[in-house]
């Protein structure tokens, strides 16, 4: 059986790790090469790098943070913010990325999911989605969460895996740093309707929250910001707990 990932991700906005809710409000928490060295010692199985304000901004990511965060980590590194060309994609990866999450880029230029997986492999290209319910549908956002493209949320998974994405991140708008639980629905749906790995990303706030979402088959990892960097939930801690509660982790 294929052990579950716990992932911890660095917002990163001017340089620095902050964290919100909704997508609003963002607050200042840590300098990123901090936490990512903190994370590489703690058992996280992978970290995320986002620069969250790239693509809403126009700019190319912080290539000097990102640098800098990956010389300090040893596990494998996703890198997302601002990619929209092939050329994006090198540029991360020459950094120190292992895998490049796209998410607006790919909205703007869906052939770029095709492309790079051809040039770099499936392994490397991760899907991100932020999606939000919208009239009882499952719309897909853009420019970190400001921009309802209206494309619904379930076709927009099945093209990423039909034209070469590896994995997908599921990031709801709705429970993001709420710390009220996954949004179980949301994953269930997008999770049934590819067989891509599928991290589950907004609204952990407890160990218990980490147990109800690896009930769900179509969950391969979950990714939480908050909880780990205010040290409420200790990575090692909390991956024995799981496996005490029944679901496969790396120890």
């Amino acid at each position: 059986m294929l052990t579950k990932r716990i992932i911890p991700c660095l917002d990163v906005r001017n340089g620095r790790v902050v964290k919100g809710v909704n997508f609003e409000g963002l607050r200042d928490v840590d300098d990123p090469v901090t936490l990512a060295r903190f994370y590489n010692d703690s058992g996280a199985d992978e970290l995320v790098f986002y620069d969250i304000t790239a693509s809403y901004e126009g700019r190319p990511l912080f290539a000097d943070a990102l640098k800098r965060v990956a010389a300090e980590v040893f596990i494998p590194l996703t890198v997302g913010g601002s990619i929209n060309t092939l050329e994006d994609f090198d540029r991360v990866l020459k950094c120190g990325a292992d895998k490049v999450s796209v998410n607006s880029g790919a909205i703007q230029h869906p052939e770029l999911i095709g492309q790079a997986a051809k040039r770099y492999g499936d392994q490397c290209v991760v899907l991100s989605m932020d999606v939000r319910r919208v009239g009882g549908h499952f719309h897909v956002f853009a420019k970190g969460g400001r921009v309802d493209t209206s494309m619904d949320a379930i076709e927009w998974v099945q093209y990423g895996a039909d034209h070469g994405a590896g994995e997908v991140v599921v990031n709801s708008i709705d429970t993001d740093g709420v710390r009220g639980g996954f949004d179980l629905p949301m994953l269930t749906a997008i999770g049934d309707a590819v067989s891509l790995p599928l991290i589950a990303s907004g609204g952990a706030g407890t160990r218990e929250h980490f147990v109800s979402l690896f009930q769900l088959p179509q969950v391969d990892a979950g990714l939480a910001a908050s909880i780990f960097h205010s040290r409420e939930v200790d990575i090692r801690a909390l991956k024995a707990y799981l496996s005490d509660h029944g679901v496969p982790m790396r120890l």
